[in-house]
């Protein structure tokens, strides 16, 4: 799965062959085969793997109910996620820009109801006055494109980084300000 995430984000799907995930993962093709029929059954299989993680990202959703501690939690997952996995993100992020055509039916079955969940808990909070009035899946939109953000165009922050990754140091200043932007901008301190 590694291997196959590794080559679908160098390449992206319609130019990866088995053959190049087989070479990727050291493994014999008949091997790979024996475990995904079709190069669809792989890309289908990575990126539904990417979509699991993330939402185990959010599990702070459902172990808590202040949204200062909900929101934290949640972007700080998200960021390690962008920092440990970004091809993964890259990967999704070709999938969406071409409208889901590998993935679109189970969207429909698992990434929306999934989401519309977290949507109502903002919605509760903002009823309760614990935040501000904000539109829940903008929240949500927000968060994505912020944390993502650091995956997908890693190229980008590094150029601007002296032409150097985010140090370890430098990456949780960032978590910092992306969490007390995101917290600020619905009446709370971080």
């Amino acid at each position: 799965m590694q291997a196959a995430e590794r080559v679908f984000a160098e390449k992206g799907f319609a130019a990866t062959s088995m053959g190049d995930i087989a070479e990727q993962a050291q493994l014999p093709r008949s091997n790979l085969h024996y475990y995904f029929k079709t190069k669809d059954d792989l890309f289908r299989a990575v990126l539904q793997d990417l979509l699991e993680v993330w939402k185990q990202d959010a599990l702070s959703f459902e172990h808590f109910d202040d949204p200062r501690v909900v929101l934290t939690s949640y972007i700080r997952a998200k960021m390690a996620h962008s920092r440990s996995r970004p091809l993964g993100s890259k990967i999704w992020a070709e999938e969406m820009l071409h409208g889901a055509p590998v993935l679109r039916a189970n969207l429909d079955e698992s990434l929306v109801p999934w989401a519309r969940l977290k949507e109502a808990k903002i919605r509760r909070w903002v009823e309760q006055g614990r935040i501000l009035p904000v539109q829940p899946s903008a929240l949500l939109y927000m968060i994505w494109a912020s944390t993502q953000h650091y995956a997908d165009f890693g190229y980008q922050v590094a150029l601007l980084n002296d032409g150097e990754p985010l140090s370890d140091r430098d990456f949780e200043s960032a978590v910092q300000t992306v969490t007390s932007v995101i917290l600020r901008g619905i009446g709370l301190e971080p």
